[in-house]
């Protein structure tokens, strides 16, 4: 059924709705920012903090630890970062940087530091997930879809609260066949409640990325194979072909977005790059025609190595041996990805609650084959090219965000101290 009769979305309109629920959020959290602070204030296991005369929020200087830089691979040691008004003015040895008077002083001594971590794919609904995620080291993420849009209230919520919730990204709802209770996340998209045979005409495909950015979704997310994790559904059979993709990809273009892409398959993983998307998401069976076309056209390749070791895990018979099947085959595929010279970006694939650190799939990415450094520049200095941070995300040095990870050990020894950070700074906010 066509739906070209529909007015279209009423951008200002959801978009103030949007900013409503994000404040919204915010006075529901406005208890935990108390409590974040208070257990910050304890010394959390980060380090001594000094507290300045007229210190500002966002005006710190992190001191005494071990810098590590992931775009040179270069290591300061005894290292001063100054951070004022969020943002780092300065980052060196000390006696070669200028401390100002009057900023709080975070001593690092003993720690290695390094820029807060890039979860280039999670799902973030709730306000303790976000808190959960800083907290753990991300701090700047791409949200891979919400079912009612909190993603977009999230990221409000990080403009100006940022010690309780990453710099996010937001992909709104999921472009897929079955909405499901999903048509209830906008008005526009009731209509698409009667279509017999799902989203799949060109007509409903744009009319939900049409909401999506009068929403103010940054990106859109869309599918072209069904899920591995549920039992029921063949993670192989393609949803929606090359030219339905197309579809979606120029639809989101000319609202100047990119579009990342469940995939498993090689053949829905070929059509989706084939498309024009942003990034392919999984991606466990991509070969390597697919990957040399992802060279060529700059595609980056998040593989969500840690959903699919958690399958591994499952209860589920059928989840369990999925995982335990596709989780070599992915890693043969993110070493051949590197070897090519296809970018890599880290993501978790976090949802439901559970928020997994983003230095586990670091690790994971190590353990694929990548050198450590390399690893971290999965969910640094690459994942921040892919979600458009480069000049924000993946460094502490001047003019990037003062965000910050404070970690117990070096991480190009043991890469298992990211999954555990001893400290978290946000925008010059101490988040844990």
């Amino acid at each position: 059924m066509c739906v070209e009769a529909i007015p279209p979305p009423s951008s200002a309109l959801t978009r103030r709705g949007v900013l409503a629920g994000a404040a919204a959020l915010a006075g529901t959290v406005a208890a935990a920012g108390q409590a974040t602070a208070a257990g910050a204030d304890r010394g959390a296991a980060s380090g001594r903090r000094t507290p300045g005369a007229t210190a500002r929020v966002g005006h710190l200087v992190i001191h005494g630890g071990t810098l590590l830089d992931p775009a040179t691979g270069e290591v300061t040691e005894d290292a001063v970062v100054v951070i004022e008004d969020g943002t780092v003015r300065a980052a060196g040895r000390r006696g070669g940087v200028t401390v100002p008077q009057g900023f709080e002083v975070l001593d690092a001594h003993g720690r290695w530091i390094l820029p807060g971590l890039v979860d280039a794919h999670i799902h973030l609904s709730t306000a303790a997930e976000a808190r959960d995620a800083v907290r753990k080291g991300a701090t700047s993420a791409r949200s891979g879809s919400a079912s009612f849009y909190q993603d977009i209230a999230v990221r409000e919520l990080a403009r100006h609260s940022p010690a309780l919730a990453p710099r996010l990204k937001a992909a709104g709802v999921f472009v897929t066949p079955n909405l499901g209770d999903t048509v209830l996340a906008d008005p526009d998209l009731t209509p698409l409640a009667r279509l017999k045979d799902g989203v799949r005409s060109a007509e409903a495909l744009r009319r939900v990325v049409d909401v999506n950015l009068a929403r103010g979704a940054d990106v859109i997310k869309t599918r072209v194979n069904e899920r591995a994790g549920l039992p029921e559904q063949d993670p192989l059979a393609q949803v929606y072909s090359r030219e339905q993709l197309a579809e979606i990809v120029a639809a989101a273009r000319r609202g100047g977005k990119g579009v990342l892409c469940h995939s498993y398959s090689e053949q829905g993983c070929h059509d989706a790059v084939m498309a024009g998307i942003r990034s392919l998401e999984h991606g466990a069976f991509v070969g390597e025609r697919t990957l040399r076309e992802m060279r060529r056209r700059g595609t980056y390749f998040t593989p969500t190595l840690t959903a699919i070791a958690g399958l591994a895990e499952s209860s589920d018979p059928i989840l369990a041996e999925r995982g335990r099947t596709y989780l070599p085959i992915l890693k043969r595929a993110v070493i051949a990805a590197h070897e090519l010279g296809v970018p890599l970006a880290a993501g978790t694939d976090s949802s439901g609650g559970a928020v997994d650190p983003i230095g586990g799939e670091v690790e994971l990415m190590h353990s694929a084959g990548l050198s450590p450094l390399d690893a971290i520049r999965t969910a640094t200095t690459g994942a921040a090219r892919l979600l458009g941070l480069t000049r924000t995300a993946g460094r502490l040095t001047r003019g990037y965000a003062g965000d910050a990870l404070l970690l117990s050990g070096d991480p190009l020894a043991d890469l298992s101290v990211l999954k555990r950070p001893v400290g978290v700074v946000r925008a010059g906010v101490v988040a844990a």
